[in-house]
């Protein structure tokens, strides 16, 4: 019995090993809570800001927009941040080159609130597929809100607090890049984020 036991046991571990491989291996932090290590940070810099363990992301006086942009370049990956903010900002997560982006807020060009939708930057803007939908019955507003986009090939996925809220696919968005957080312009507005980290797919 006792011999049984153990092998079901390093069978687990075994299984749980090879599943870690073939998904190119485990979480690791984006973000080490103290400074911006890791990141390309803009030169000068009244636009982002580490307090509290949390990244603070605003605009200046002038309000002016900023993106701060990882070191490193990911093509096949899941990100995942808690995100938190109050009132009309318009922020997001970039990725893949060219770049797509993945909307946090209201959208300055359709004035509606597009959190977890797609934004092509061409001239369907907000695609329908890439729309999120029932967003509303997720997102807790003022609150943190867990953010995970996994982009893998031609395919990305978005969920919301753990519900699967938009999927989109378009090959056009295929080269690695670096991953970017976005500060709108033109509008006053404050986003914090924080347990800022990334899985490798292969």
């Amino acid at each position: 019995m006792k011999a049984y036991k153990i092998k079901s046991v390093v069978c687990q571990i075994v299984c749980l090993f090879f599943l870690t491989v073939l998904n190119g291996g485990e979480f690791v932090s984006l973000f080490n809570g103290k400074d911006l290590t890791g990141w390309k940070v803009p030169n000068p810099n009244p636009f982002w800001r580490v307090e509290n363990g949390i990244l603070i992301g605003e605009n200046d006086e002038k309000l002016k927009g900023s993106m701060l942009y990882t070191e490193q370049s990911y093509k096949d990956f899941i990100f995942e941040a808690d995100v938190r903010w109050g009132g009309e900002i318009d922020s997001g997560f970039m990725v893949r080159k060219p770049e797509l982006q993945m909307q946090i807020g209201v959208s300055r060009s359709l004035k509606k609130d597009l959190t977890c939708s797609f934004y092509t930057g061409g001239q369907e803007r907000y695609p329908e597929a890439g729309r999120a939908k029932d967003i509303e019955k997720v997102l807790k507003p003022n609150d943190w809100n867990t953010i995970r986009l996994q982009a893998k090939g031609d395919t990305f996925t978005v969920w919301c607090n753990g519900v699967k809220v938009s999927e989109y696919t378009n090959p056009k968005y295929s080269n690695p890049a670096p991953i970017g957080l976005q500060i709108h312009p033109g509008l006053k507005m404050k986003v914090e984020f924080k347990n800022i980290k990334i899985q490798v797919l292969e």
